[in-house]
């Protein structure tokens, strides 16, 4: 499999992803909507720009997605089926809902070609690291084929089952992180309200029974008030409305998910949807600073 893998989607996210493909030898080549950002890339690492999808996926026996929105993963997905070659393979490491991913599987299965729903967590250092967890679902046979390209990618590799299991996976990884991020966000607000030392609250705690990834790697953002985009509000926010979507099937509404779709919609409305979640700060900040039964600004 020697580099026959295409990358489509070099948002902060798939440009690592797509630097540990070619450290691993397997990349052939890049696509991405914004042409500039894979002519830089390409001309980094030595490969080719491809000017469609299309012709990308002729080279390539594996293409990995990483983009948006699921209307995005449908119109690639219709882009490079005619020209895959039949046994190639299609690893969407994108967010979209287990649906979509079904839906995707289908039609490139009318072309002989495989589909793997495999969306990532572990952030942009996850990416950049090549350490990320990998929620697979699909036929297991690819599985097992596509190991090569996935262990480039990622550390923690799982198949959960048919096509839309890895995106129930990560539904349940993103519902995980609203809960997380909510609580992290009132702890330390409440820290600084106490006056305590936050550096080395981060220090200390960070080794405790409470402590996450996200607590280590973004509570820092809070303490210098300073939230470089890791991971949207935007995203967030869309990949929780596919959760929401997913638990209405079961008939229930989820509280974390409601109230932290709420929050990210005021955060969005007061200009902050580009930055990373960890800004969520700001909304748990303005509840110590306001009045009792004051309205929080977030600003």
């Amino acid at each position: 499999m020697t580099g026959t893998v295409g990358f489509i989607g070099l948002g902060a996210m798939g440009r690592g992803m797509a630097r540990n493909l070619h450290r691993a030898g397997l990349l052939c080549g890049v696509w991405n909507r914004t042409a500039d950002r894979a002519l830089v890339l390409a001309a980094e690492l030595g490969c080719v720009a491809a000017a469609t999808p299309a012709e990308l996926a002729a080279q390539c026996e594996v293409i990995v997605l990483c983009v948006s929105a699921d209307a995005d993963v449908l119109e690639v997905v219709d882009a490079i089926a005619p020209t895959l070659p039949a046994g190639a393979i299609v690893i969407d490491c994108s967010t979209v809902s287990a649906a979509t991913a079904r839906e995707a599987a289908r039609r490139l299965a009318a072309h002989s070609v495989e589909f793997l729903d495999a969306p990532v967590s572990g952030g942009v250092e996850g990416a950049r690291d090549g350490t990320l967890a990998i929620m697979v679902g699909g036929n297991e046979a690819a599985f097992e084929r596509a190991r090569p390209v996935l262990s480039a990618m990622g550390r923690a590799i799982t198949h959960f089952g048919p096509s839309g299991a890895g995106q129930a996976a990560k539904a349940t990884n993103q519902i995980m992180c609203a809960g997380i991020i909510q609580a992290v966000g009132e702890a330390m607000a409440f820290a600084k309200a106490e006056g305590l030392p936050l550096e080395a609250l981060i220090e200390t705690l960070g080794k405790g029974a409470g402590s996450s990834w996200y607590f280590v790697n973004r509570a820092p953002n809070m303490v210098r008030n300073a939230y470089p985009a890791g991971f949207r509000v935007r995203l967030h926010e869309k990949d929780l409305r596919i959760c929401r979507e997913m638990a209405e099937r079961h008939g229930v509404r989820l509280s974390v998910v409601e109230t932290t779709l709420q929050h990210y919609g005021e955060l969005v409305e007061r200009g902050h949807g580009d930055e990373d979640i960890s800004t969520i700060f700001r909304l748990k900040d303005a509840l110590f600073r306001q009045p009792p039964g004051g309205d929080p600004s977030g600003t």
